[in-house]
């Protein structure tokens, strides 16, 4: 298994501090990768992928700071350059997705078109 070099996507601090919280969990299923991507549908066209799951036949694999996930290659061209970010604020607490590519985006800031 060959670890891509340059990832598409990074991750703020907290978004490491949040996600690394979830996968040190005693229940947390350790066969499981953390997935990014996308798929169609959400009120822009395209919606993002973020959670766990198994490694696929066309899935890459990246190790950015010490975070390890895996994204079907055919999505890269959606989310590089893509900053991930974990908000635990009064009004917004969750991930949320800053995206170069993305030319339009849904208020809820889950979905975007290209």
């Amino acid at each position: 298994m060959e670890i891509a070099s340059v990832s598409p996507v990074q991750f703020t601090p907290n978004a490491q501090k949040e996600l690394t919280r979830l996968m040190s969990d005693p229940g947390f299923d350790t066969s499981k990768y953390l997935r990014i991507g996308v798929k169609g549908g959400g009120c822009s066209g395209l919606s993002y992928v973020l959670g766990f799951d198994d490694r696929q036949e066309n899935d890459e694999q990246y190790e950015v700071d010490g975070l390890t996930f895996i994204m079907n290659k055919s999505h890269g061209m959606y989310l590089m350059g893509m900053q991930i970010d974990w908000q635990d604020g009064l009004n917004a607490r969750g991930f949320s997705f800053t995206n170069p590519n993305a030319s339009k985006t849904c208020g809820c800031g889950t979905s975007f078109s290209v």
